[in-house]
């Protein structure tokens, strides 16, 4: 198949995927388009990219769905956003495999296979570690200070969790070796997924934005509180969201996993 006929093809089934992600209110409109273009990006550089992407999708956005009602009972008044990703969060999650994707058709190396799933690997891994560890009964710590945080909490871990994103980062791995990619690229992914998520959490813990609502006297990463209060800045950056955390996860575990391919 032709470097543009593969590129059609791709078009056409990131379309249809985003258009039943969109049904099944995985994706918001703005996510949809999103998520199409990332699509193309992984299959122009090949199935085997598109395929990375699509386990990552479909197993992340099924594990969201598992206990949905008690994980939104327990975080749903903290964390920043809906179900529903937005192009936003598609991009933070899934921008910086797009654009080693993009590298890999310009100039095709191990190196660049190393950076895309390393990226997706830290984003998987990060992903799990949330999903799987709002199921704990037990609350998170802050993974610098070890005092007790609200569950849904930037910078809070469980021993859950961690082994969630231990599981997710293993998802990749195994994709990419059943995928047929280098045996350097395979073992580097473990690595990088993990080194991400952590790296997602401390920053989310000491760097990331933090918001109170006066009305509610609780924490919240939301401009607007669940009860309609407007929230104010309490701490961090004010310009380092959740998703600028979440790309700042990729962007480590595709250059941890780039280091580790190099070395081995």
């Amino acid at each position: 198949m032709s470097d543009l006929a593969r590129l059609c093809s791709g078009l056409v089934v990131a379309i249809v995927i985003a258009v039943l992600a969109r049904r099944a209110r995985v994706l918001s409109a703005s996510g949809a388009v999103a998520a199409t273009l990332v699509g193309t990006a992984a299959v122009a550089a090949g199935w085997d990219w598109g395929a990375l992407l699509v386990a990552f999708f479909v197993a992340s956005s099924l594990l969201s769905r598992l206990r949905r009602e008690h994980k939104h009972a327990a975080a749903g008044a903290i964390v920043g956003k809906g179900d529903e990703r937005d192009a936003v969060q598609v991009l933070a999650n899934g921008g910086a495999f797009a654009l080693a994707a993009l590298a890999y058709i310009a100039t095709p190396a191990v190196a660049w296979q190393a950076v895309g799933a390393g990226a997706l690997a830290a984003a998987t891994s990060d992903t799990w570690a949330t999903e799987i560890g709002l199921l704990t009964p037990r609350p998170p710590r802050s993974i610098v200070t070890f005092r007790l945080v609200p569950p849904g909490s930037s910078g809070g871990v469980t021993l859950l969790g961690f082994f969630g994103g231990v599981l997710g980062a293993a998802f990749i791995e195994l994709a990419a070796l059943l995928l047929g990619w280098p045996q350097n690229v395979v073992v580097a992914v473990l690595v990088g997924g993990i080194a991400g998520s952590l790296a997602d959490s401390l920053l989310g813990a000491v760097l990331q934005q933090k918001r109170w609502c006066d009305q509610c006297q609780s924490p919240t990463e939301r401009a607007v509180h669940d009860c309609g209060t407007a929230t104010r800045q309490i701490g961090g950056l004010s310009w380092l969201d959740n998703d600028a955390v979440n790309a700042a996860c990729t962007v480590v575990g595709a250059a941890v996993a780039c280091l580790i391919a190099a070395r081995l």
